[in-house]
């Protein structure tokens, strides 16, 4: 779970029956919030507290949710994203319609009318996509 932020991915991919998952944030703020949520939800997952972007640590799958909302910060993934699935990774990204998606290379797998706040969002509901890079 790549930006994983409350670890609710994490959290899905344990229930999902993954056998392993590391929860990735550089927040130091989300190590404490994952290990709550995945205490209540009665799964166990690994915490990573470093930046990742440009690694490979043979992961099979990465998700990843909400990370194209920045320029400097999806130049920094595409090319990562491309290097790990040019080896087998699966990669996985969920996104509510963010300015810097990439117009290209990606497949779209499931869409979802998804409730929000107006107060965080410029909307009551935001159509997000779950994509494969391609």
């Amino acid at each position: 779970d790549f930006a994983a932020g409350s670890g609710l991915v994490a959290i899905a991919a344990m229930k999902a029956g993954a056998k392993q998952v590391i929860a990735a944030d550089i927040d130091p703020f989300c190590e404490t919030a994952i290990a709550l949520n995945l205490e209540a939800n009665g799964v166990e997952a690994l915490f990573l507290g470093t930046d990742c972007v440009g690694s490979d640590d043979g992961w099979d799958v990465v998700l990843a949710g909400d990370v194209f909302y920045d320029k400097a910060f999806a130049d920094r993934l595409l090319p990562w994203f491309a290097s790990l699935k040019a080896r087998g990774a699966e990669i996985l990204v969920g996104d509510p319609g963010r300015a810097y998606l990439p117009k290209t290379g990606l497949q779209s797998l499931a869409a979802y009318q998804v409730p929000v706040t107006r107060v965080l969002e410029d909307a009551e509901v935001k159509r997000t996509t779950v994509w494969r890079v391609a």
